[in-house]
């Protein structure tokens, strides 16, 4: 169930980039390393630091040489990164463009 759940949320994240008007994937990518410093800034109310904190411990474990499920164990080893890949991928990428949107209100209420 866990891995349809993220299979989902990486759908939904694809058609969310896709949609028009909506930022792009690249855009997206930009505006990680800025929304990072404004969430432990506390500029930005959208995304806990908690969540943050996931995300990161996402990275570490993907990049991690120690795995919870070891990857010789074929299928299943390879199958908890991919898991846990799908679900920082969506959590990026949606978090990412709605930071995006954020900046973007923010400019339009300052402008006259």
């Amino acid at each position: 169930m866990a891995k349809a759940a993220r299979a989902a949320q990486a759908w939904r994240t694809y058609k969310d980039v896709t949609k028009p008007g909506s930022p792009g994937l690249g855009a997206r990518l930009r505006a990680l390393p800025r929304m990072v410093g404004a969430v432990m800034r506390g500029e930005y109310s959208g995304m806990g630091k908690g969540k943050l904190a996931m995300m990161g411990l996402g990275v570490l474990y993907i990049i991690s040489p120690i795995d919870v499920v070891p990857d010789f164990l074929l299928l299943v080893g390879v199958a908890d990164d991919f898991g846990v890949f799908l679900w920082l991928m969506g959590s990026l990428l949606g978090e990412g463009g709605r930071y995006v949107d954020w900046e973007r209100e923010r400019v339009r209420s300052v402008q006259p």
